[in-house]
């Protein structure tokens, strides 16, 4: 219920002192629900129309369409875009939906793995076993199965040298997509709290690692930041770099691989709030 004052509602708090039966405090919560029923109504609206305009991960395009994204008069994120165009040469944009991280990271390394069969030996190795240890960890079986298999089906499609339009089609599914997310989730959550002790430190507002899991990790639409990164790539054992553009002194892009150290493959751009794919 979202909160509201005593002195917004129609009549102030002579409104809540009509008459001891409370029909003050009823009218107040039918203007209370009436008003949480359109907040939702409103974002229902906003996320299709985000739906409708945006796939949930697009073809690759020529990086000039960020330049385009903002005004010419913009300093600060054109000097910036110049920066990346140093290294970069093309975008795949993701969904914005607070789940563009998993879904861009998913898409990134399968897409990676396509022509290194050696690599997807690895990676199906380590994404087989994890099932067993999400188990270990405290998630039920059954509930997690159907998550498993579809992330391990995608895997197994990646073997028989498809199309990438096929690998982009199933990304672009849905259903398939949303359980590839979910299982990611899943396995940062896992991680994370298997790794407590050390990720205890770097959760704020007295939240145990579990309970920020719950809340921040498995939830979908919930967005990503520094922990989630960490604990994926550490998961899965992949190197992932993130080039950071956001409005911070400079006209340089600041970028961090996480784990520190490695050798990454996926490279990922990260404005305020969203991830998308980055090529060289």
């Amino acid at each position: 219920m979202v909160a509201f004052r005593l002195g917004a509602l129609p009549g102030g708090l002579d409104t809540l002192r009509k008459n001891s039966r409370g029909e003050g405090l009823e009218a107040a919560g039918v203007n209370c629900l009436a008003y949480d029923e359109a907040i939702i109504a409103q974002q229902d609206r906003i996320q299709q129309e985000i739906a409708n305009s945006n796939p949930l991960v697009s073809d690759r395009q020529d990086l000039a369409v960020l330049q385009r994204e903002y005004a010419e008069d913009d300093t600060v994120y054109q000097l910036k875009i110049k920066d990346l165009h140093k290294k970069y040469s093309y975008i795949r944009k993701t969904r914005p939906d607070g789940n563009c991280f998993y879904r861009a990271f998913g898409f990134a390394h399968l897409e990676s793995l396509l022509d290194d069969s050696k690599e997807l030996q690895k990676f199906k190795a380590v994404a087989t076993k994890s099932k067993l240890e999400l188990v270990n960890e405290g998630f039920t079986e059954f509930t997690i199965e159907d998550f498993h298999n579809t992330f391990m089906d995608l895997i197994e499609l990646c073997e028989k040298h498809p199309r990438l339009q096929e690998l982009l089609n199933s990304f672009n599914d849905q259903n398939v997509s949303d359980y590839v997310v979910v299982y990611l989730r899943l396995l940062t959550s896992g991680y994370l709290q298997r790794e407590y002790g050390f990720f205890q430190h770097f959760i704020e507002g007295g939240r145990s690692v579990k309970e920020f899991c719950q809340q921040e990790v498995e939830p979908m639409s919930k967005e990503s930041d520094h922990i989630h990164i960490i604990a994926l790539a550490q998961a899965l054992n992949v190197s992932i770099l993130v080039e950071y553009m956001d409005r911070g002194e400079g006209g340089t892009v600041n970028h961090h691989v996480f784990p520190e150290g490695g050798d990454p493959r996926i490279f990922l751009l990260y404005r305020p709030g969203h991830y998308d794919i980055l090529y060289k």
